[in-house]
């Protein structure tokens, strides 16, 4: 029989395993991180058509509440070697269902993945728990270097004003908190293909050209152009990012082409 004493000597932990998995598919490592639980309430409002002494034999049978729901808020990272790619960013600052979710960010952090390596964030659609993290309280992005891929029917539905006095004006919302701080970044995705996703004046704005000569070369890869082709023995830059003012000791500046910037960031794996 065990003493007081040695007893004294392992107090209770109260920790969990982590709410994380990692696994590899093929080249690519994946890992799984939670939002944490979202509870649903009533099962009648989510097994519709089913009867409810059914539903509720079969959470009973599974170990589950039979008069609440929750679900687990998974969402995987992949990593495909030069790529980082999350799919859907759980509830966010949003409590509407409970104070169990919003915990993507820790979670994502325990698993040793920084947010600023997301190369990408792909919503599977704009329900509020799938795009409620992409921005924080204070309405910056969550995810400061990744490009947002959606598809755009989706995107024009969730934000649009029209549906703020309807019963989905919370949704419609919280859409609109997430996605319009990130519309410089979003990628579009209609009828199966990319488009281009900026406005054509913050597209203006972000991308710049520069005639460079041989000898300001090595100065402007220092900014990570996105191409580079040579024009009467020049380089001709491709830049995402980087003001005027800070390329403008480099060479001549020209407003680049939809043409020229739709195919260096195709190439590169970015868009505009």
């Amino acid at each position: 029989m065990l003493s007081g004493g040695a007893l004294a000597k392992a107090p209770k932990l109260n920790t969990q395993t982590p709410y994380w998995h990692r696994f590899v598919v093929g080249d690519a490592e994946v890992t799984v991180v939670s939002d944490g639980p979202l509870p649903l309430g009533d099962p009648s409002g989510t097994f519709t058509g089913v009867p409810k002494e059914e539903v509720k034999k079969m959470l009973v049978d599974n170990f589950m509440n039979p008069d609440n729901v929750v679900l687990e808020q998974n969402s995987p990272v992949v990593n495909i070697g030069d790529k980082l790619v999350l799919f859907d960013t759980g509830m966010g600052t949003s409590k509407m269902f409970g104070p169990t979710t919003g915990q993507q960010q820790k979670n994502l952090a325990a698993s040793g993945i920084k947010a600023a390596d997301i190369d990408a964030v792909v919503c599977t659609h704009a329900h509020i728990d799938h795009i409620g993290g992409l921005v924080g309280a204070d309405d910056k992005p969550l995810f400061p270097n990744a490009q947002v891929y959606i598809a755009q029917a989706d995107y024009d539905f969730w934000i649009d004003e029209g549906k703020l006095g309807s019963p989905l004006k919370d949704f419609v919302l919280h859409a609109r908190k997430n996605l319009l701080p990130v519309k410089d970044r979003l990628v579009f995705i209609k009828d199966g293909k990319i488009t281009l996703s900026a406005p054509m004046e913050v597209v203006g704005e972000r991308f710049t050209e520069v005639l460079v000569g041989p000898e300001q070369r090595e100065q402007a890869l220092a900014f990570k152009p996105l191409s580079e082709r040579q024009v009467f023995g020049k380089s001709v830059f491709l830049f995402d990012g980087p003001t005027r003012g800070e390329l403008a000791a480099l060479g001549e500046i020209h407003k680049p082409s939809v043409a020229d910037i739709f195919v260096a960031t195709m190439k590169n794996g970015a868009t505009a």
